[in-house]
Parts: structure tokens; sequence; C-alpha cells
């Protein structure tokens, strides 16, 4: 258990200091060593416990009005990939989603800090498109916290918001997506409940870990370190596609 207990410690950590990565890193790793069909339940149950933790953690920043937006596309997506998941060949989807995390993220990398203001108000519709993206990403990958913190930073809010705000929507759009696993039997595993009784504890030790960091880190690199991290989740989820593609 010794490399799993590495892997979920560094996805861990980059939760607590930038409010998601947990999934993207922890993921591809443990798919190393583990099959995936059974990785992403695992990290799926870790990640609940861990993003109530950061949220709590962040309370006082959490933007609890976007779930209107995000809500019902996230139920939405989540029966899209539930129907995916057994039909899907092809790692194209994933390919684009990649593409256009890691261009998102190149954008706020260009963008000035600008002072404080309200976020604009969303296009309608767009916020749906996002959560059904969310929904259909974390029943296949797991990885759904980029299209969250993608749709937050088109909003305009600022990075301790953003940080905040990505795990405690992802404990919401991860519940809804567990519960439906659950139904469809993907939560019946022994092996992953003995597996998760020896790495959660780790997650939880690692976003208290990041946690303490962030609050050393100033703001603007805060920012900084979400937006690049955006374009490194982009660039790995369009690695994933190709090896999928291979």
């Amino acid at each position: 258990m010794a490399y799993p207990v590495l892997v979920v410690t560094l996805g861990y950590v980059a939760l607590g200091l930038t409010g998601f990565a947990s999934a993207l890193i922890s993921v591809p790793l443990l798919a190393w060593r583990w099959p995936l069909v059974d990785v992403v339940p695992l990290v799926l149950v870790m990640d609940v416990v861990a993003s109530v933790l950061m949220g709590g953690l962040n309370l006082r920043e959490v933007r609890w009005s976007e779930l209107r937006y995000l809500g019902p596309g996230v139920l939405l997506g989540g029966l899209i990939g539930l129907w995916l998941a057994t039909r899907m060949t092809s790692a194209l989807p994933l390919l684009v989603l990649g593409a256009y995390v890691a261009w998102v993220g190149v954008q706020a990398l260009r963008r000035r800090a600008l002072p404080a203001v309200a976020p604009p108000a969303p296009r309608p519709g767009l916020g749906v498109l996002y959560g059904t993206g969310v929904g259909a990403v974390l029943i296949l990958f797991a990885t759904g916290g980029p299209l969250i913190l993608a749709w937050l930073a088109r909003r305009g809010f600022d990075a301790r918001a953003m940080r905040a705000t990505t795990p405690a929507l992802a404990v919401v759009a991860v519940l809804m997506v567990l519960l439906m696993m659950a139904v469809n039997g993907r939560l019946s595993s022994p092996l992953m409940w003995q597996r998760l009784l020896v790495l959660l504890p780790i997650a939880v030790a690692g976003v208290l870990a990041g946690h303490a960091l962030a609050h050393r880190v100033p703001v603007a690199t805060l920012r900084r370190v979400i937006c690049a991290l955006l374009v490194v989740s982009g660039v790995m989820l369009m690695l994933n596609a190709v090896g999928r593609m291979a």
C-alpha cells in the first residue's frame, strides 16, 4: 500500500491547497496499480469526505448559489455518463474536455487580477451545460473539479472563493453521482471498502496539510497556482485521452 498512500497524499494535499485536483492526480496514478473501474468509486468516496472537510474549513467563502445553475445539469450528466460507461469506445470527448480546461486556465493566467466586483450574470442554459459535463465526467473519470473551477472562473470569482466553492459544489455533485453508482451496483465491492479504510485517513491528513499551506500563500500567488494547475489538469486529461486512443 506504500504506492497508493503516496499517491493519495499528493492528491489531497493539492485539494487542500487549491480546492481541486485530488482526482486528477489520484485516478491516473492509482489506475496504474488497480483497475479504473475500482479506482473511480474509491476516489469519489474519499472526495466526498475530503471536500466536506475542505468546505467546512472555508465555509464563509462558499458560493452556494451556483448550485442553482449547475445542479440540474449534474443529474442529467450523471445519467448520460452511466449510459456512456458501457458504450463509449472513443476517448475523443475526454480529449476535447482536456483542451477546453487547459484553454480556460491559459485565459485565466493571461487575465489581469481585477478589483473584487459582483460576478457577471451567467448566460441562460450555460450552467446546465457545465453541470452536464461535470456529472458525465465524474461518472466516467471521477474528475469533475476542473469543469466546476472553469465555471467559477468564467463567473469571475476570486481565488479564495474558487478554492472554497469548488470542493463544496463537488460534494453535492459527487453525492448525486455516487447514488447513481450505488443503484448501479458499483459500490458493492468489499475490496474497495477495505482500501478506503486505509486511504481515507491519509486523504484527510493531506487536506489539512494543504489547507495550512494555502494560508501562507498570497492571494495573487494562489490564483496563479490554481490557474496553472488548471492548465496541467487539461493537459493530463488530453494525455489520458491520447493513451486510450493508442
